[in-house]
């Protein structure tokens, strides 16, 4: 049995949704989610300054932490960041996030896919060679959303969302072409499937919504260790998943959700 915690980083709520997959594959870990809130959103930043800060406090992180893994499900940091942290803190196995676009390009039927993302995450290099090395017998759209994961955000807190508001931000998703249609949408950041329920309903037409969780909480599964499962007392010894907000004061209704999701406030 080891005490050195799963990191978990993202730079709001969105990374919950890999951390109940992480948690499904593995009962016995520890975790510490950390949520960069006082950045939030990663779009507004300079990518020179946002790939300084995620360094830096990184370096924070791991030092009081000593986590066995850090798991970033943020495509954000991923797209920007992954190789410099990987170079800077090489003792620590980094798993990152990145656009679906392989496996959508798998399934896809019509060859009409879009991939849904930040505008950060759309204008980046790498995104466009994933889709040149996978995708490149198919019509890949990349939509920049700037309002989805404040709407997120909203919705996982207040229960609500301007739905109109969502309608606008997926239309572009949705192309027709050659009596083709869009039939798989790339979710690229992690907090749009909180959100997911709203689109579907939003959506001018069904389309498969691919939601990279699963994926990205198994192959952090693969990297670790195998450890024993602790019983219930043993449990208590072995300590608490945390919840870290980088403002150190987060909002009522995200403090209360992270309760919700047995996360202990630090």
């Amino acid at each position: 049995m080891t005490d050195r915690p799963i990191l978990m980083f993202d730079s709001g709520i969105g990374g919950l949704g890999v951390l109940r997959e992480a948690r499904v594959l593995m009962p016995e870990r520890r975790f510490v989610y950390v949520a960069d809130d006082a950045a939030f959103p990663y779009g507004d930043w300079e990518e020179d300054a946002l790939r300084s800060r995620l360094i830096e406090l990184f370096g924070r992180l791991l030092r009081e932490h000593e986590p066995e893994i850090a798991v970033i499900p943020c495509n954000t940091a991923s797209t920007l960041a992954l190789g410099d942290l990987r170079e800077a803190y090489p003792l620590v196995p980094f798993v990152g996030t990145v656009p679906a676009i392989k496996p959508a390009a798998e399934r896809t039927r019509s060859g009409l896919v879009s991939v849904l993302a930040t505008p950060g995450t759309v204008k980046r290099q790498y995104t466009r060679d994933l889709i040149t090395d996978w995708a490149s017998k198919c019509h890949v759209r990349l939509v920049g959303s700037t309002q989805l994961a404040r709407l997120a955000e909203i919705y996982m807190r207040e229960g609500f969302v301007d739905e109109e508001a969502v309608r606008a931000e997926i239309a572009p998703c949705f192309l027709e072409q050659d009596s083709k249609r869009t039939d798989i949408v790339v979710l690229a950041c992690t907090h749009y499937p909180f959100l997911v329920n709203r689109m579907r309903k939003m959506a001018p037409w069904p389309v498969d919504w691919l939601d990279p969780a699963e994926a990205i909480a198994r192959r952090a599964l693969s990297l670790l260790k195998v450890v024993a499962r602790p019983d219930d007392a043993a449990a208590a010894v072995f300590g608490r998943d945390l919840a870290i907000f980088t403002s150190g004061k987060p909002h009522f209704a995200t403090a209360r959700l992270m309760q919700g999701f047995g996360l202990s406030l630090v």
